[in-house]
C-alpha cells in the first residue's frame, strides 16, 4: 500500500474520533484515486472498513452502558434491510452512476455538518415508525454507495429517538457496524459475477489504522472547537464531491 494510501487511512480514523462521524465518506475516495480499484471493488470493502472500524469503536461505549438496544433494535434491523438492498440495486447501475451518487451524498453530509448539532429532544416522546423509516433509507444508502451515514444517523437518534448526544453517538457506532457488514454480504455475492473480489489485505490494514486514527482523534477532540472542526471538514466535502462530479463527468 502506498504512503498517501496509509496516510488516507489515518484521516479516516481522525475524522470519526474529532466528528464522532464522516470518516466513512473519505474511504471510497481513497480506495478508488489512491489505490485505483474499480469503483464497486472500493465500495464493497469501504463496507467492511467502516464497519470493522465502527465496531470497534461501539465496544468501549458498549462497556459503559452508553448504548441504546431499543434504538438499535428500531433503527438498526432496517437499516440492515436498507443497506443489502442498497447492494441489490447497485447491480443495475455502473460504477460511474455510483460515484456520482456518492458525490452528491458527500454534498448532503457538508450540508448536516456545517449545520449547529441538535441540542434538545424532540417533544412529544419518540417515534418508533419515523425511526425505522429513516433506517429504511439510510440503509438503503449505505449499501449503495459505501458510507456509513453517521452524518444522518445520529441526529435522528436525538431528534427522532430522544437520546442525549453522548448515548447517541455510541448506538449510532453499533448501528453502522450492523449495517455495514449486511451490505458487504451481499456484496460478497455480487463481485465474482464482475471478475472482482475483495482485497482483505487493503482493508484490514486499513480497519487498523483508521481505528488507531480514531483513538487519537478522540484525545484530539477534547481540545479542539467543535463547530469550526465541522465547518472545516464540511468545506473539505464539498471540494471532494465536485472533484468526482469532474472526474465522472469530463
Amino acid at each position: 500500500m502506498t504512503l498517501p494510501a496509509l496516510v488516507g487511512a489515518l484521516l479516516i480514523g481522525l475524522s470519526l474520533g474529532l466528528l464522532g462521524s464522516g470518516g466513512s465518506i473519505l474511504t471510497v475516495p481513497v480506495l478508488v484515486y489512491l489505490l485505483g480499484e474499480p469503483p464497486k471493488q472500493a465500495i464493497a470493502e469501504s463496507l467492511l472498513i467502516v464497519g470493522g472500524i465502527a465496531l470497534l469503536g461501539a465496544v468501549p461505549y458498549a462497556l459503559r452502558g452508553l448504548v441504546d438496544f431499543r434504538n438499535v433494535l428500531f433503527f438498526g434491523l432496517p437499516g440492515m434491510a436498507g443497506t443489502y438492498l442498497g447492494a441489490w440495486l447497485s447491480r443495475f447501475v455502473s460504477g460511474q452512476v455510483q460515484l456520482l451518487t456518492f458525490a452528491l451524498v458527500m454534498l448532503l453530509a457538508a450540508y448536516f455538518m456545517a449545520r449547529p448539532l441538535p441540542l434538545r429532544r424532540q417533544e412529544g416522546g419518540r417515534t418508533p415508525w419515523k425511526i425505522v423509516l429513516e433506517g429504511l433509507f439510510v440503509g438503503a444508502l449505505t449499501g449503495f454507495v459505501g458510507v456509513g451515514g453517521g452524518f444522518l444517523i445520529v441526529p435522528a437518534l436525538v431528534l427522532l429517538g430522544g437520546l442525549p448526544m453522548h448515548l447517541a453517538v455510541g448506538t449510532s457506532l453499533l448501528i453502522i457496524a450492523m449495517k455495514s457488514f449486511a451490505g458487504f454480504y451481499k456484496y460478497l455475492h455480487l463481485l465474482p459475477a464482475l471478475g472482482l473480489s475483495v482485497n482483505y489485505q487493503v482493508a484490514g490494514l486499513f480497519v487498523l489504522v483508521g481505528f488507531l486514527g480514531s483513538l487519537l482523534g478522540g484525545r484530539v477532540a477534547v481540545r479542539l472547537p467543535q463547530e469550526s472542526l465541522k465547518r472545516g471538514f464540511a468545506l473539505f466535502l464539498v471540494a471532494m464531491g465536485v472533484f468526482i462530479v469532474a472526474q465522472n463527468l469530463g
